[in-house]
């Protein structure tokens, strides 16, 4: 009895931790109901010239980071999308951050947003030149597809979120937070794009803060997170939705206490600590990619057919948003 009695309360958590956690649709949404052009070679070259720039684009190397910022720049500018500069000083060198915008100019802003910067002298690949790559892309369905909007999308790709300025004040994203609560701006939702490109189908590929995730969550690392706080479970269960419908990829989400370890470990933090609602989406980073702030973070490791599929499910996640 009391063996029946423990089992059941495994099992009562474990369910308990599956509802609170996953944001269930139960057969709410029906994958793939849309088709949107994304185009995994423009996802692909949009990740080597971000990979190639004349040397790491770290901090240090600022002209490096101003090569990569011009890239986005000018790929925004392509799409008549209006890119501004952000500029700000951080220790003595200016920074800035690369907007672009979309839509009524009057409403609630939607920001979507991408860190360009890497860990020391790596070529970030999937950290984060596949957020970035995303963003890119985004802008171009922005363009061609010009869907009316119920909100103001800004695209925007964050400088200083890698060390030693993570978490600092001197993050693109804590600057641009800042910028919203100063000038009072209407805000309806963040969505940061953090390492969207690599996949395996390989057993037991995916790993968890905590193990008892791996009763509820794929052991394969061939899925897409949706990553909230505790309290967002609505925001999470939309784009998850969206997602659902305007791709062909597994999604997942989770709603979790900014404790749990890597929940808040991009530029949505920074949002979060102004309470202004956002979300991650991200393949969990170094939870499956085992080449995460190594020199192994190449373009050649990258999955940019389902690094496409992302693409289009966060697309049609920002077009449908209620």
């Amino acid at each position: 009895m009391k063996t029946l009695l423990l089992l059941g309360s495994i099992f009562f958590l474990i369910g308990t931790l599956f509802y609170f956690l996953t944001t269930p649709l139960f057969g709410s949404a029906k994958p793939g109901i849309v088709s949107i052009p994304v185009s995994s070679e423009r996802l692909k070259n949009d990740v080597k010239i971000l990979c190639t720039t004349s040397k790491p684009r770290n901090y240090k190397n600022i002209d490096a980071l101003n090569e990569a910022a011009d890239y986005i720049f000018n790929e925004f500018k392509k799409n008549g999308l209006n890119p501004q500069e952000q500029k700000y000083i951080a220790d003595d060198n200016e920074y800035k951050n690369i907007i672009s915008t979309y839509g009524p100019s009057d409403a609630a802003r939607i920001i979507i947003g991408a860190h360009y910067d890497v860990c020391m002298d790596y070529a970030g690949a999937d950290d984060n030149a596949s957020g970035v790559a995303g963003l890119l892309e985004i802008g171009r369905l922005l363009d061609s597809l010009k869907p009316t909007l119920k909100y103001r999308v800004d695209l925007v790709a964050y400088t200083l979120e890698e060390p030693p300025y993570f978490r600092t004040s001197n993050m693109g994203s804590a600057i641009h937070s800042k910028y919203i609560i100063e000038n009072n701006i209407p805000f309806k939702a963040m969505v940061c794009l953090e390492m969207i490109g690599y996949f395996s189908d390989e057993s037991k590929s995916q790993d968890y803060p905590v193990g008892v995730l791996k009763a509820i969550y794929p052991t394969r690392g061939n899925f897409i997170a949706v990553v909230g706080r505790i309290g967002e479970n609505n925001l999470v269960k939309q784009i998850k939705k969206s997602m659902i419908e305007g791709s062909s990829i597994n999604v997942e989400s989770i709603n979790a206490p900014k404790a749990m370890v890597g929940i808040d470990f991009s530029d949505h933090l920074n949002y979060w600590k102004n309470d202004l609602p956002a979300v991650m989406i991200t393949n969990t980073s170094f939870y499956r990619n085992k080449n995460y702030h190594e020199s192994t973070d190449t373009p050649e490791t990258l999955n940019y057919v389902k690094m496409a599929e992302v693409v289009k499910g966060v697309y049609w996640a920002i077009v449908n948003i209620k």
